[in-house]
């Protein structure tokens, strides 16, 4: 074999790995429930809070 299709072989091999591994994640990040979008009021207020120490 030459040495282009080692490398074509072995790169191939990660990125199905790599996907499928993905795939898992973002299964199991889906398995925990339904998101909860954030409270409104108090990330506006940490937001003030943020950029009155930025100043």
């Amino acid at each position: 074999m030459d040495r282009s299709k080692i490398v074509a072989i072995i790169t191939g091999t990660i990125s199905i790995v790599l996907a499928i591994a993905y795939l898992i994640v973002v299964q199991l990040i889906d398995f925990r429930g339904e998101m909860l979008p954030a409270p409104i009021v108090e990330t506006i207020i940490q937001g003030l809070l943020l950029a009155n120490l930025a100043i």
